[in-house]
């Protein structure tokens, strides 16, 4: 890992974040945790006895390797306002821990690709490195007033991945979980009883299309900042679109099936919404929405499948267009 930094205190940038609310049909719509950390090398659910990926356990069932994501105090770099941990990069992800009197953001870009997130002070977060391996430069930005902001701190590191799909398995802002979440032992009790991936996915996928609802009144009210807790959506058994998408993504990631959360934009209305992408090696399964495809990242739309959406909102997935995935 190569890495050089720097601070920046005087040049004013301005930066115009859109407003991601996620408005249904109408219009759609920290990580310090414990256990160990894995090393990024899973992609598929592993028996607990042996790495045969993609195979059901003896008796049924499989047991799937925990991949963690940390923030490592004695690991990090920064200022007074902000410190950065880069200490886990070939595991797909970093942390950041700010204190700062005014409004901070962070941005990550490698090669065309910008993601811009609002940073939530005094606790740990953890972001993803969802483009793979090569040249990343992070920017953390401090509001000077309106929409401008100077840099704060920059670095700039080298990532060679240790998995591909490493990103897709861990928590991070939009989907904060630990082995001790409820919906995580949840997901552990169906994959348990599952006999393949395929199965359990179908599982969680059932499961929250039958218990979760639709919460309009607050996706008139989110805010831009907004970072979704699934364990919250679990226990109140409400959401929005991010919601709907960030628990699966707990349910399955923790469970070793690597999975995305997209925002990005559904015909025929042009609605932003959230939802779910994952991969399986396995041989395929369908629903009565979806056909699942083997060896391929398969679209998952909870929110409208389980709002009873038009089939124009699901389809193939020939009328989604991502935009950024987490």
């Amino acid at each position: 890992m190569k890495r050089k930094s720097s601070a920046h205190k005087n040049s004013l940038l301005p930066i115009f974040i859109a407003l991601l609310i996620c408005l249904l049909l109408t219009s759609c719509g920290g990580t310090s945790s414990s256990g160990t950390e894995g090393d990024g090398n899973g992609g598929t659910a592993a028996n607990a006895s042996a790495a045969a990926q993609g195979k059901s356990g003896k008796g049924g069932g499989f047991k799937a390797e925990f991949h963690n994501a940390r923030y490592h105090e004695d690991s990090t770099e920064g200022n007074e306002e902000v410190q950065i941990d880069f200490s886990r990069i070939s595991n797909g992800y970093f942390g950041v821990l700010a204190e700062s009197d005014a409004r901070l953001k962070l941005q990550v870009f490698k090669g065309s690709d910008t993601f811009t997130y609002d940073v939530t002070q005094g606790s740990p977060q953890i972001f993803p490195l969802q483009c793979g391996d090569g040249d990343y430069t992070i920017k953390v930005m401090k509001n000077v007033s309106g929409n401008s902001y100077y840099e704060l701190y920059v670095a700039d590191i080298s990532v060679k991945l240790k998995n591909p799909n490493a990103p897709y398995l861990r928590p991070n802002v939009y989907s904060v979980y630990s082995e001790e979440s409820k919906c995580v032992k949840k997901a552990a009790e169906m994959a348990a009883g599952a006999g393949s991936e395929s199965d359990f996915v179908a599982q969680v996928y059932d499961y929250v299309c039958k218990n979760i609802s639709y919460d309009y009144e607050e996706a008139k009210n989110v805010a831009s900042e907004y970072f979704p807790d699934p364990d919250e959506v679990y226990e109140t058994r409400t959401g929005i679109c991010i919601d709907y998408a960030s628990l699966a993504a707990a349910m399955l990631r923790s469970q070793g099936i690597p999975t995305k959360i997209i925002f990005g934009y559904v015909a025929p209305d042009n609605l932003y919404h959230a939802w779910n992408m994952f991969y399986t090696e396995e041989n395929g399964w369908t629903t009565v929405e979806f056909s699942v495809n083997p060896g391929e990242w398969n679209r998952i739309d909870l929110t409208f499948s389980a709002n009873g959406a038009n089939s124009d909102f699901i389809g193939n997935g020939k009328n989604y267009q991502d935009v950024y995935h987490y």
